[in-house]
């Protein structure tokens, strides 16, 4: 593991009153050790599903009820999901310090872990929301069948951020990112944007640790980079113990 060893960070004896900042961008390598697939591990198959069918505003045209029925199983499995090591090792370095959190995922494992200043970049599988109308968002508790509607008369269709659809919290992350003291970059390969471009909405002053098996590589540009090649579960809490510890870089 690339610079895994804890001496990147300030002697833990260096300790600071100070309450950082730290934002973590997650993706689908922290969700995938709770047993959620990802597609990218089946050469761009999603449980047998090409994307463009089932995660398109296209799929969604052609065929409603293949989207909708695909997105039922993701749902029911995600609630058979528990949190992991890496979600937990969050949980816990808010204690300390305040901690946000931006994920590209749409499962809700980092609140059922007890984070709670999480943005769902991408949406979220428990919600449903109007073809009519993108902003009226609805919890659901179970399958979303095709002819259910929202009170606008809307077809309900999962509240997904599909490929080739606007990101509409992206500007809010980009804030998240500018104020961040340190930046954790958690099982993502860096390469979906807009997300991927969240790396450089951070002050160059500001730390950046990826976390992950194979983590991307970035440019420093003057950065402290740190590459800590481990899944999550292994990776967080590692420099969760060294944030806590050291409390100043």
């Amino acid at each position: 593991m690339a610079q895994s060893q804890p001496t990147y960070l300030a002697d833990p004896a260096e300790k600071s009153s100070k309450q950082m900042h730290i934002v973590v961008l997650t993706g689908a390598g922290i969700s995938a050790e709770s047993g959620i697939s990802t597609f990218r591990d089946s050469n761009g198959l999603w449980e047998n599903h090409r994307i463009e069918e089932v995660a398109s505003p296209q799929g969604w045209a052609r065929n409603p009820a293949l989207v909708l029925d695909f997105y039922n199983k993701r749902r029911a499995q995600a609630r058979q999901a528990l949190p992991n090591a890496g979600h937990l090792a969050l949980v816990e370095l808010a204690q300390q310090h305040r901690v946000s959190i931006i994920t590209q995922n749409v499962d809700d494992l980092h609140e059922r872990a007890g984070s709670t200043d999480v943005l769902h970049l991408h949406g979220m599988l428990d919600y449903a929301r109007s073809t009519k109308n993108p902003s009226h968002a609805f919890r659901v508790e179970g399958d979303i069948a095709l002819g259910a509607t929202a009170p606008d008369g809307g077809q309900l269709r999962p509240h997904i951020v599909w490929f080739g659809e606007d990101v509409p919290l992206f500007p809010k992350a980009c804030d998240i990112a500018a104020s961040a003291d340190v930046l954790l970059v958690v099982g993502t390969s860096l390469v979906v944007y807009p997300a991927a471009g969240l790396v450089q909405y951070t002050p160059r002053t500001t730390p950046v640790y990826l976390i992950d098996p194979a983590p991307a590589k970035i440019a420093a540009q003057g950065r402290k980079v740190f590459y800590v090649e481990a899944p999550a579960t292994q990776g967080v809490p590692l420099v969760v113990a060294q944030l806590r510890a050291s409390g100043a870089l």
